[in-house]
């Protein structure tokens, strides 16, 4: 019961991680939609113009190879290792669906957001121009 309550507030979007990346694209000049249904994947950041998406992924819910993607939880660990491996080749088969309709994507991790120079650097990288695939009026 307790577990149950636990996993129920676990939140899938607007977390803090996906907040710090959200307002630190919005300084930078970026305009975007979040969440979209009609985009494989459903991704957190969507620029539809640009046909780029920016996922914003926890390091343990996709087991991102670093210290706190590696921890594996003691209780029920067969469970926890088989969700987290389905969560990797969905994660690699929604990057696939995407690519297949002409869309690139980026993953932000969550331990990278120690480094906001490096986030920022690479989102930008990965972007380009704050102008580009904005219409005009």
């Amino acid at each position: 019961m307790e577990r149950s309550a636990i996993m129920r507030a676990v939140k899938g979007r607007d977390t803090k991680p996906e907040i710090v990346v959200r307002k630190l694209l919005h300084a930078l000049g970026y305009r975007f939609r979040l969440h979209r249904g009609d985009v494989p994947g459903t991704p957190d950041i969507v620029f539809l113009g640009r046909r780029k998406a920016v996922f914003v992924n926890g390091c343990f819910w996709h087991g991102h190879e670093c210290r706190r993607g590696a921890r594996k939880p003691k209780a029920n660990a067969a469970y926890w290792e088989a969700k987290i491996e389905r969560n990797k080749v969905r994660d690699q088969r929604v990057r696939a669906d995407l690519e297949a309709l002409g869309w690139r994507s980026e993953t932000i991790w969550e331990c990278e957001l120690g480094d906001l120079s490096a986030v920022r650097e690479r989102l930008v990288q990965f972007l380009g121009d704050t102008r580009r695939g904005v219409r005009k009026r």
